[in-house]
């Protein structure tokens, strides 16, 4: 019996991924990874990767693609695996702030002490 509103049934998500479960160990693909498409869509493409690449116009982070597509992230990271093997997306990781300097962090407190 299927639950109303999902179209996860297992043998769905093994025809989408060709019957591949795991991604790989060098998958670059986390959570917040931003992914942005480096082409359109072309006929007779498979439709997740073509509404992937619809949905990556514009940075977009992988949990919010698999928010879209109703898929587990899981199968959003090996779909997202084939687009960038064949170039048709690119991944980059957000900015992560610079941590400052502790020494510096020190003086700033002294200086505010001081005060």
């Amino acid at each position: 019996m299927s639950r109303p509103g999902r179209d996860d049934a297992p043998d769905r998500l093994y025809t989408v991924t060709g019957g591949r479960s795991r991604s790989g160990a060098d998958n670059p693909f986390d959570l917040v990874t931003l992914v942005v498409a480096e082409c359109d869509p072309v006929p007779g493409m498979q439709s997740e990767h073509a509404a992937i690449l619809r949905l990556t116009e514009r940075p977009t982070a992988v949990v919010e693609i698999a928010a879209e597509l109703k898929l587990p992230v899981s199968i959003t990271r090996i779909l997202l695996a084939d687009l960038q093997a064949a170039g048709r997306v690119s991944a980059r990781h957000p900015r992560q702030a610079a941590v400052p300097d502790p020494d510096i962090l020190e003086q700033v407190l002294v200086g505010l002490r001081n005060l």
